[in-house]
């Protein structure tokens, strides 16, 4: 007896044809854009209504001030990477917790750029006064321009101390569970204390140039990999009940496009254009930051190099053609190029842990181009 013939093109055993099998749907990219919408306006929403219940019509300009800082820009690059590990932990869609937790996260950063202002003695920030510069028009006391930066810069503390605060009321208004507070807010508190203590270690190592490289990349680490990329992953993949595996990939990810985040800043601090990045050119070079830049620089500098950038660095009136001089040491020496290698090698890191770790398509998708958008030379 002939066997009936096999089902091939589709065809059934008795010959006739099958309909084929749908191909499984695909997962919707993620909207940053929409992310970011989403965010700025519970920002929005908030601060309109602490206006409003203001306890003191005279704390006013505190909040406008602060507004006008949350309003002016900036990339929302921490929310938005708190929204992708939720994603990333096989969740879908962007619910009032985990919205109000990003929130939250920039209502801090906030409260840090503020008083990362008052030590760097910051004149702007995104294109507009800083809070301590600004804060100085409100100034009653009598007195010269002194009693007036005082003033600035007292009032500006208690700003940022508002911010942090808010920042807790931001999260609770999330109305997260028990379970989901549990998870998330000791990594919150991890996150402000990693960024704190990092701040404290580039106070102290500000001013004193050296060709110390470990210590500019591990306030590198606690300032930026972690704070700006490591943690708000590893937030919203908490609150999504994510994996330890998940929160592997996100570290793996997180800490070498992290540092090389901050690497880019730190040229752009030095050789960037203040009208795209909104940061003065002059402040790091006068402040005498520690970064990997001058550590590299001053490793490799002659005699001479190293007088003229002992003397010009740290120098609080340093002028533009004396920061001119400074960048030619920084390139001359390989300094600059250097650190490119360097922020190419943790663009390579980020991208080779996306290939190793299966993440969902969409999560994969926005670290991928992310790699890019956050170290690329207009950052």
């Amino acid at each position: 007896m002939t066997p009936p013939p096999s089902s091939t093109n589709g065809s059934s055993p008795a010959g006739g044809r099958t309909d084929p099998l749908p191909a499984p749907p695909q997962p919707e990219p993620l909207d940053l854009a929409d992310i970011r919408r989403k965010v700025e306006d519970i920002l929005q929403s908030f601060l309109d209504e602490r206006l409003r219940d203001l306890p003191h019509h005279k704390a006013r300009p505190l909040v406008e001030h602060l507004r006008t800082l949350v309003e002016a820009g900036g990339k929302r690059t921490r929310p938005v990477l708190c929204v992708i590990g939720w994603h990333a932990a096989g969740r879908s869609g962007t619910p009032p917790q985990l919205l109000h937790l990003a929130a939250a996260i920039e209502m801090f950063h906030a409260a840090a750029m503020i008083h990362d202002d008052i030590i760097d003695r910051s004149a702007t920030r995104r294109g507009h006064p800083s809070a301590h510069q600004a804060l100085r028009a409100h100034c009653t006391t009598p007195g010269d321009n002194d009693t007036r930066s005082w003033f600035g810069a007292s009032a500006a503390l208690v700003l940022g101390d508002l911010a942090l605060s808010w920042s807790d009321q931001l999260l609770y208004r999330g109305q997260l569970d028990t379970a989901q507070l549990r998870a998330v807010h000791p990594l919150l508190d991890t996150l402000r204390s990693e960024a704190l203590i990092g701040c404290y270690i580039e106070l102290l190592a500000t001013g004193h140039l050296n060709d110390d490289v470990e210590t500019p990349m591990e306030i590198n680490r606690l300032k930026s990999a972690k704070y700006t990329i490591e943690r708000p992953l590893h937030l919203g993949a908490v609150l999504g009940g994510a994996s330890p595996a998940v929160l592997d990939a996100c570290t793996a990810y997180g800490i070498p496009l992290g540092e090389a985040f901050q690497l880019r800043d730190d040229i752009l601090g030095v050789f960037g254009n203040t009208a795209v990045t909104g940061k003065p050119a002059l402040d790091d070079l006068r402040e005498g930051k520690p970064t990997l830049l001058l550590a590299i620089a001053l490793s490799r500098a002659d005699s001479g190099q190293r007088e003229l950038l002992h003397r010009l660095v740290g120098d609080p009136g340093l002028d533009e053609e004396g920061a001119a001089k400074v960048r030619e040491i920084l390139t001359t020496t390989g300094a600059r190029q250097e650190v490119e290698h360097r922020i190419e090698a943790g663009r390579l890191k980020a991208r080779a842990a996306l290939n190793k770790h299966d993440l969902p398509a969409p999560v994969n998708a926005v670290l991928d181009h992310m790699i890019h958008a956050v170290t690329r030379h207009n950052a």
